[in-house]
């Protein structure tokens, strides 16, 4: 076979192949075009302005700048959170509020933790029917100054003891007159400082004391030579408080009286 004919068979060849490619894609039938099917809308979210706190404020501090409005899902809007829509002038007007408790970013602001208009710190964090009474303490041997407002501590007095018509000394006699008692401050500190101090060395503390309590240590600290305070782990915070010192303002079943410890003689007197 010359080439002439070899050129002519190729040729044939190759339009058969392009004459079948062209005749399947002439009969193959279109593809349906893709239906892409939208969710539906979700449903609009309410929202409403609630007053927030910026920034950190530190128990006792006042507001200022640390306020501001925060959109909120309505439905999830507690019912002490203060809202744009029920006190438009909020801002301004809580600017020189007082924190009764510390107060974090982001937070929802409520007037329940904000001191009254007229109240003193003091008086605001007291819980009803309690009494905060400061006493002269032993720095050097109050758990080496570690001892932090919001911890609970006892209440330990020494004593000389003397016995006999001379009086002469024989030691000392120590004793719990106080269990579990919060400790509202150290010195004029109600927390920790703003640099984040861990110890605080103080010779006053302030505790929050019922007035039975508030009796007794009064009066232990005319008695005592030194007054120590031990201090107790965070989980018995909740165990109740203890009095082991009633015997110095309580005689006979008496309110009123207080029993005096002279030369090793116990007497009692009535409370003027």
């Amino acid at each position: 076979m010359n080439s002439s004919r070899l050129i002519i068979l190729g040729v044939a060849i190759a339009a058969a192949v392009g004459a079948g490619y062209v005749a399947k894609r002439m009969t193959a039938r279109p593809s349906a075009p893709a239906v892409v099917q939208s969710a539906p809308p979700e449903p609009a979210i309410e929202l409403k302005d609630v007053l927030v706190l910026s920034q950190d404020v530190a128990m006792g501090s006042v507001l200022g700048e640390a306020l501001r409005w925060q959109s909120w899902p309505a439905d999830t809007i507690g019912e002490n959170f203060i809202t744009r829509q029920t006190d438009e002038n909020a801002v301004e007007e809580l600017k020189g509020a007082i924190a009764r408790v510390p107060l974090y970013s982001g937070e929802p602001l409520r007037r329940s933790k904000l001191i009254g208009e007229g109240q003193s710190f003091m008086s605001s964090i007291l819980p009803s029917g309690m009494r905060a009474v400061a006493t002269q303490i032993a720095a050097d041997t109050s758990a080496g100054g570690f001892i932090l407002p919001n911890d609970y501590v006892d209440v330990i007095m020494t004593r000389r003891a003397s016995s006999g018509s001379g009086g002469a000394a024989e030691g000392f006699i120590t004793e719990t007159i106080l269990k579990n008692i919060r400790v509202l401050a150290i010195d004029q500190a109600i927390q920790e400082d703003e640099e984040g101090r861990k110890v605080r060395v103080g010779d006053t503390a302030t505790l929050e004391l019922s007035p039975e309590q508030a009796e007794i240590i009064t009066v232990a600290q005319q008695m005592a030579d030194r007054l120590s305070l031990a201090l107790r782990p965070i989980v018995d915070a909740s165990e109740p408080t203890e009095s082991g010192g009633d015997y110095l303002v309580s005689g006979n079943g008496r309110r009123g009286t207080v029993r005096l410890i002279r030369g090793g003689e116990v007497s009692e007197v009535g409370a003027r």
